[in-house]
């Protein structure tokens, strides 16, 4: 048990939702034929691609996120492959959300998959929000449907609240009192807890730290000095109950990356794609009205890749990014392509950006503005770059860590229509 003295929270003050195996669960809503058979979602039915989400009746067999598509199969013969629908995700997230508010008011949205709730006055008493985490996992239920389980977390802050779903899955339901810290914690592994990656698990070893009851043991100087600076301190209040308040990041990249198709793993396929990412992500940037001034360039390989980091002048300009990237498109040396990436960097708001005297960046980036009305107003792709002819429909947008959203380049894009109303209006037409 914690020394009373120490700066925890006595009342229980936030519950943290994670709905397990999300994509595959809204797969085996939406197709009941999948129900209680192993099923793993893939962004494209290839062998040296990764699972994106396993089903529990997958992970049981070892099937996990990250898993090559090659091996899952060998682990579990019976294993069923989805390609992912990110706009299905997407809608089933806005019923996630419309049910859960219907109990409790979301404090926060940190994912397609996981939401923060506050707890005030009698509902932070233990029996008081576990009824209430019970009505939330039938609103789901109910108005959702039955494969969409969640597990709950309920402790004095949101770390130790997310922390509680990974005690119990699927469908658990974890209370962290007070009285109970440190030691329910003991049972994790260093990278269940957030921000613990298998990088910063082999620094906290290099400090003498290898378990989690090492880790909530260890004092404020030695925590201080495992992370690296102030991190360490927070980690310490955090284990402790605290409730510190969320903390303030500022973005400094945004860009797409895309596992090629095994038609377009060649020289023309990767330059094909790394255009449509280029006109993708630049159309991002001006509906963020950012401005980028750097930009990285990535094709991975089977057995060599290549890489390349551009300087450019604060623009939202494609024709300029298009430019520069077909400049250094003469150094790739890259073997057996497998994936393209395109990242800006170095992002600031476009309205503090000065313009040059010297170059025409302002003229086509007010260009590439009227690319995005027209495509806005008539359709994606109605106009786009030179040179992507075939690979205009690839790099769909995709849900990623902390993004419940797709961007849509244009009218009608990352609509869902589901299966019932599509069969329906075809037998009409």
């Amino acid at each position: 048990m914690v020394d009373g003295t120490l700066p925890i929270q006595p009342k229980l003050r936030s519950l943290f939702l994670d709905l397990n195996s999300y994509f595959a669960s809204v797969e085996q809503q939406e197709h009941p034929e999948l129900r209680g058979k192993p099923v793993a979602v893939v962004p494209v039915m290839a062998d040296t691609s990764f699972v994106i989400a396993a089903s529990y009746e997958a992970k049981r067999v070892g099937v996990k996120t990250l898993t090559q598509i090659g091996e899952a199969k060998r682990l579990c013969p019976e294993l069923i492959l989805v390609k992912g629908g990110h706009v299905v995700y997407m809608e089933y997230h806005r019923r996630c959300l419309a049910a859960v508010e219907g109990v409790l008011p979301v404090e926060e949205v940190c994912s397609i998959d996981e939401m923060r709730f506050r707890l005030l006055g009698e509902e932070r008493e233990a029996e008081a929000a576990r009824t209430l985490a019970l009505r939330l996992k039938a609103a789901l239920r109910e108005q959702v449907g039955e494969c969409l389980t969640c597990s709950i977390g309920i402790a004095p802050n949101p770390f130790l609240a997310k922390l509680g779903t990974e005690l119990q899955k699927p469908d658990g339901l974890v209370i962290l009192e007070a009285k109970d810290l440190p030691e329910k914690l003991h049972a994790l592994k260093l990278t269940e807890f957030t921000g613990i990656n298998r990088r910063m698990e082999i620094r906290l070893n290099a400090a003498g730290i290898f378990t989690a009851e090492q880790l909530c043991a260890a004092s404020r100087e030695h925590l201080r000095r495992a992370f690296g600076g102030v991190i360490g301190e927070r980690w310490w209040f955090l284990l402790r109950g605290a409730d510190l308040g969320p903390q303030k990041t500022n973005r400094r990249s945004l860009g797409h990356s895309h596992v090629l198709p095994p038609d377009l793993r060649t020289d023309q396929g990767c330059r094909e794609v790394l255009l449509r990412l280029l006109q993708k992500a630049s159309a991002r940037l001006r509906a963020d009205s950012l401005a980028t001034t750097s930009m990285s360039v990535q094709v991975t390989g089977f057995e060599r890749s290549w890489a390349v980091t551009l300087p450019l002048p604060p623009t939202q300009d494609t024709v300029k990014m298009n430019e520069e990237l077909l400049k250094a498109w003469g150094q790739r040396d890259f073997r057996r392509p497998r994936s393209v990436a395109v990242t800006f960097h170095g992002l600031q708001p476009a309205a503090t950006v000065t313009g040059s005297l010297f170059e025409q960046g302002q003229d086509r980036s007010q260009l590439s503005h009227a690319v995005d009305r027209l495509n806005q107003r008539y359709g994606k792709n109605t106009v786009f770059l030179a040179g992507m002819e075939r690979a205009k429909e690839t790099a769909q947008e995709r849900i990623a860590f902390q993004k419940t959203w797709l961007f849509s380049e244009g009218l009608g894009d990352n609509l869902w229509v589901p299966a019932e109303d599509a069969v329906e209006s075809s037998s009409r037409t």
